[in-house]
């Protein structure tokens, strides 16, 4: 029996670190396949280094620019190395090109896809990363999911229920790892706010930055919600790019932070008295953290961070949003009481399944 695993963006690396972890404790070999979509060198050999991730046994190098170009790219490439690699399955993680294009690429090999982090579902088909979740789950033998709406949805659709597996979230498994050590180097401090006492924003769907209108009204949230706190923006690229095409500004006392680290955005995370994102990681993350999130989204495809979680679904309504801030004011925010099975060990039951 013998294992790919392919990554190919940050979040990828945070989720497929503990399953490479628990695969070598259980002594199966696995291939590390690294696309390139996530191409800075700086930020992924960092990414690597601090989470312990080994050397790709293969990296695809993909450089073509747009997502149908990058997508065609993984699986010509991904398709012309498999057969060499002679693997009985290919696990891939998560929901970005590189996890749908190499489920492809697998099924054009005759090889089993195995999907971690099956069953999500937004619901909503604007999003690439929905129609990823969908590609994959049709191709996937095994699908392992992280909350029981995971499992709902995949039943639902038709999948054999011995196919279908809840096992907690591995993202998790790294963030509880790390956490404590996250937290110690108290990065806020770099940054010359105070513990508790200041707000960390991200943002960068379409929906929310694409347009002059909703970056517009996406940045004036951040500006009521400096009224209040500092705010720390970690600007995405693509937010960047349309900050400068439209020439807005950001209010004052909302600072403008380039991509992060791993463990400093974590450390950050944990330290902030409100996070506010359209990220569906961060919405896991913050629910790890028991920390605020104010999601300005309109769905999510993690019903449980808002269910168990501290998760609030606010789309760009300000008026809401301000009552939020004011219950986190007064010490009024809800905090769930914990998710199951979000305890650090979702990948060695994976493994325990696919050792099998």
């Amino acid at each position: 029996m013998s294992f790919g695993l392919v990554v190919g963006t940050r979040p990828n690396f945070v989720k497929a670190a503990p399953i490479l972890r628990a695969l070598q404790t259980a002594s199966i070999p696995c291939k590390l396949i690294h696309t390139g979509q996530h191409f800075d060198k700086a930020l992924s050999d960092s990414f690597f280094q601090r989470l312990g991730l080994p050397t790709p046994d293969v990296h695809l190098g993909v450089s073509a620019n747009g997502r149908g170009e990058q997508f065609g790219e993984i699986v010509r490439s991904l398709s012309a190395v498999l057969p060499s690699l002679e693997l009985t399955k290919l696990i891939v993680v998560g929901d970005v090109t590189s996890t749908a294009a190499a489920a492809i690429a697998a099924d054009c090999c005759d090889i089993a896809v195995v999907h971690v982090e099956a069953g999500l579902r937004s619901f909503d088909q604007t999003m690439p990363e929905e129609r990823n979740r969908r590609i994959v789950d049709a191709i996937a033998k095994e699908l392992f999911a992280s909350e029981p709406a995971g499992v709902t949805n995949l039943l639902r659709e038709g999948h054999d229920q011995n196919q279908v597996f809840l096992v907690g979230n591995v993202m998790i498994d790294t963030l509880l790892r790390f956490r404590d050590e996250a937290l110690a180097a108290t990065p806020w401090k770099n940054h010359g706010v105070e513990k508790s006492n200041y707000a960390v924003a991200t943002l960068h769907r379409p929906a929310n930055v694409d347009t002059e209108a909703a970056l517009r009204e996406s940045v004036a949230i951040l500006g009521e919600v400096a009224r209040d706190m500092p705010v720390l923006f970690a600007v995405h690229p693509r937010t960047t790019a349309r900050l400068q095409r439209f020439g807005i500004t950001l209010p004052a006392a909302v600072s403008q932070l380039p991509p992060q680290d791993y463990f400093d955005f974590l450390g950050l995370m944990g330290g902030a008295a409100v996070v506010l994102t359209d990220s569906g990681g961060a919405q896991e993350e913050t629910t790890a953290l028991g920390v605020p999130c104010l999601t300005l989204r309109e769905n999510t495809e993690r019903p449980i961070t808002v269910e168990q979680g501290t998760s609030r679904l606010c789309g760009r309504r300000i008026g809401e949003i301000r009552n939020y801030l004011d219950q986190i004011k007064a010490n009024k925010y809800q905090i769930g009481s914990g998710v199951p099975l979000w305890d650090g060990h979702a990948a060695e039951r994976i493994v325990a399944v696919l050792a099998k």
